[in-house]
């Protein structure tokens, strides 16, 4: 019964969503594009002199402020349509030449113009051919591909919705294993527009549903981090807050391709690591939160974040103030905003293919059952995307103040065989001093390095305008250590089953 209630109130995040999608729909059904005016026969030539033609008027190049906001977009499957009649080319005017949006990257198409009002996915980024958005401020290779959904313009407002509803069943092994039904569930809206000449303003939304399944979250062998019912969570995974973001962002021109800008709000993602698992293409049909999360993006649900920094084509400076404490198992309120820790990143994007970034932060107390121990993390990562492939690789380390320093490896790819078929998978290696929390075991507070590795398939199937299934497994293992042999088994092995619904997947 109680998987039933989350599945449903996961379900019903998404409802009002695909109901627009479709509304939208019927509205275009049936419309047709004008043919264009036939070609007026030339006159015949007279005796007297001809008048010399005007010259033809310039069309002034459109303003930054005015391709920040892109045509109405709606997902929908491509339609083989005949190809229309050539028209000759002297008829055409050059504004007015078609755009092939297929070859362009994720910057470059915020600031194409209109070539016939319906995309697959709309670019969300300020400028530049080089990147895409990733979570909070963070960059992406800009051919991880578009952020996909639906896309509605409303006066001077562009309004896109996404999300998801994620049902899954795992089955961890070994003695420390669980097995477990459970829904994941995420709903996002963002709200832009231009202020005038060089402003622009980005307001951000994230919920979730997952408090429904319970403080302690789902199994997920060799996960440490955060508190359920006072006790620390070990070999699960928590859920995330009703709340995963309130922010807004304001971006300032400083010329053609760049900007200043500030960003934060009560609930929002500091600039520190990577970005957020759910949002990096590499991990989509990962059913499991990686074990090495508190490692490089536990930072993404933060109550109270201001960030500012310098944002340029091919690279990116910021620094944010936030509250270093995770969220606690309090999952459905909003917690008391406080700026007592910080950090700075800087990121690299050389390429619409690469995406480098290296970040240190300093948090205050972070781990509500450790108190007085505060943190320094350093972490770099390496993001690579062709398309049809991605790529992350990253390295974290956190310096626990009083303590030791902990590191942690990740890797992470996805390949898209065609657009039904994907196969993906996950390696991560962690020193963790977290496994044994009870102070009479003889191995409380002992660091041990760990290890997993998983790998998967996913068949994606369109089911209505932008909605779509993705349905799948994965199977994964363990490397333990010779000393957690006899409480995690010689090498446990886990599988998980999933279905995730989903607006642009």
């Amino acid at each position: 019964m109680k998987t039933l209630m989350v599945a449903a109130g996961a379900a019903a995040i998404l409802l009002p969503v695909p109901v627009l999608a479709q509304a939208m729909d019927h509205s275009m059904h049936g419309m047709k594009m004008p043919a264009p005016p036939a070609a007026k026969p030339k006159p015949k030539p007279k005796p007297a002199a001809k008048k010399a033609k005007p010259a033809a008027r310039a069309v002034p190049a459109p303003t930054r402020s005015q391709t920040l906001i892109a045509p109405p977009v709606v997902f929908i499957p491509p339609i083989q349509a005949p190809a229309p009649a050539p028209v000759p080319a002297e008829t055409i005017p050059p504004q007015a030449a078609p755009v092939d949006h297929s070859t362009m990257d994720r910057g470059a198409m915020n600031h194409a113009p209109d070539s016939g009002g319906m995309q697959g996915g709309m670019m969300m980024g300020m400028g530049g051919t080089d990147y895409a958005e990733g979570s909070g401020t963070s960059r992406l290779p800009a051919r991880e591909g578009m952020m996909r959904g639906v896309h509605v313009m409303t006066g001077d407002w562009m309004l896109m919705a996404h999300g998801y509803a994620w049902g899954s069943y795992t089955d961890q092994g070994g003695p420390r294993g669980a097995n477990e039904a459970f829904v994941q569930s995420m709903a996002m809206v963002t709200a832009e527009r231009p202020l005038g000449d060089g402003l622009h303003l980005k307001l951000q939304t994230m919920l979730s549903l997952e408090p429904l399944m319970g403080a302690r979250g789902y199994p997920n062998l060799l996960a440490t981090g955060e508190v359920a019912n006072g006790q620390a969570l070990v070999d699960r995974q928590h859920p995330h807050d009703l709340f995963m973001e309130l922010s807004g962002r304001i971006d300032v021109d400083v010329d053609a391709d760049s900007s200043v800008f500030l960003y934060g709000g009560p609930v929002g993602e500091p600039a520190l690591g990577p970005s957020a698992f759910m949002h990096r293409k590499s991990a989509q049909y990962q059913p499991l939160a990686p074990i090495t999360h508190h490692w490089f993006d536990s930072t993404h649900i933060t109550y109270g974040v201001i960030t500012a920094g310098y944002s340029a084509p091919k690279f990116q400076i910021e620094a944010s103030a936030f509250r270093g404490r995770e969220p606690d198992e309090r999952r459905w309120n909003i917690e008391t905003p406080r700026l007592d820790s910080w950090s700075v990143r800087g990121t690299w994007t050389p390429s619409p293919s690469w995406a480098l970034q290296v970040s240190h932060g300093r948090l205050k107390e972070p781990e509500e059952l450790e108190p007085g121990v505060n943190e320094q993390r350093t972490t770099a990562s390496v993001h690579y995307a062709t398309g049809p492939l991605t790529t992350t690789l990253a390295f974290s380390a956190k310096n626990k103040n009083p303590g030791r320093v902990l590191t942690a490896w990740l890797g992470e790819v996805n390949y898209d065989l065609d657009t039904h078929h994907s196969v993906f998978g996950r390696f991560e290696s962690v020193a963790n001093d977290e496994l044994f929390r009870d102070p009479t075991s003889p191995l409380h507070d002992r660091k041990f390095r760990v290890g997993k590795i998983e790998g998967g398939y996913a068949y994606r199937m369109p089911i209505a305008g932008p909605l779509g299934l993705a349905v799948g497994g994965t199977v994964g293992t363990y490397a333990i250590p010779g000393a957690l042999k006899e409480a995690y088994g010689k090498m446990p092995v886990s599988f998980t089953l999933f279905a995730k619904l989903a607006l642009g997947n």
